[in-house]
């Protein structure tokens, strides 16, 4: 089992009990002690989870919201499938929005559809929508360093120009009853208006976002698809009683 395997099924155990006990890793994970004892370090170092005696804490950070830096390289191969199966949903002549972020970010090198325009508040989607030959405009807006996001008030009146087929949208914590929420509220708030200029919402997302609630809400969860990278099976059938799931399985 990869490495990265192994670190989605801890998180993803923890979200469902708290608390995991090394004896309780090795068993799903087949792995040795001191392999799972290495990536409780890393996850640690991530700031993903806290080591306890014998085992691994859940985390809240209401709040906090590591770089676009530090988050590139996290689950980068579940990132990689859930923007690849986003940008399966895109067809010719779409009108998009493409949030900021790791993940939407992903997408934009498996685009197969033709003359698309997309509106972005990502400093480096922009760029990137550039360089594959895509018609792109920018929201706008104040830029938020840590996570390369055109946020604030002239983000939001940017959205108000245009009207979208599809949006594609980053999200910090998909929760059965806090819905889709981030961090930040003024990024909340860009999020909101590109949602309710769209026809049809897709909430981009890796497996480690499941179960999760931060400070800022979004929407509710069943007024928009997620689309999301393999989660386990309690995870999947806890949420598609509430919407709709696209998960990419390789």
């Amino acid at each position: 089992m990869l490495t990265e395997e192994r670190h989605v099924i801890i998180l993803n155990l923890l979200k469902e009990k708290e608390v995991v006990k090394i004896h309780e890793l090795t068993e799903v994970t087949g792995a040795s002690e001191s392999t799972i004892r290495r990536d409780l370090t890393d996850l640690e170092n991530a700031e993903l989870l806290r080591r306890v005696h014998g085992g691994a804490a859940k985390v809240s950070r209401k709040r906090t919201e590591p770089t676009m830096d530090e988050k590139t390289n996290l689950f980068s191969e579940e990132k990689r499938a859930a923007g690849r199966l986003a940008a399966s949903l895109i067809e010719d002549n779409d009108c998009l929005f493409i949030d900021a972020g790791t993940t939407t970010l992903s997408m934009i090198p498996f685009i197969q559809a033709k003359n698309i325009v997309a509106v972005t508040n990502g400093f480096d989607h922009l760029r990137l929508l550039a360089e594959y030959g895509f018609e792109a405009y920018c929201t706008g807006g104040r830029l938020k360093e840590s996570t390369k996001a055109m946020t604030g008030t002239g983000a939001v009146h940017g959205l108000q120009q245009y009207w979208f087929d599809k949006a594609f949208l980053g999200v910090n914590g998909i929760h059965l009853t806090a819905g889709y929420t981030t961090p930040d509220p003024e990024e909340a708030a860009v999020k909101k208006e590109a949602f309710k200029r769209a026809q049809q919402s897709f909430f981009v997302a890796d497996a480690s976002k499941f179960q999760e609630s931060t400070f800022a809400h979004i929407t509710e969860l069943d007024k928009a698809i997620i689309v999301t990278g393999k989660i386990t099976d309690n995870l999947r059938r806890m949420f598609e009683e509430k919407t709709d799931i696209k998960e990419a399985l390789t």
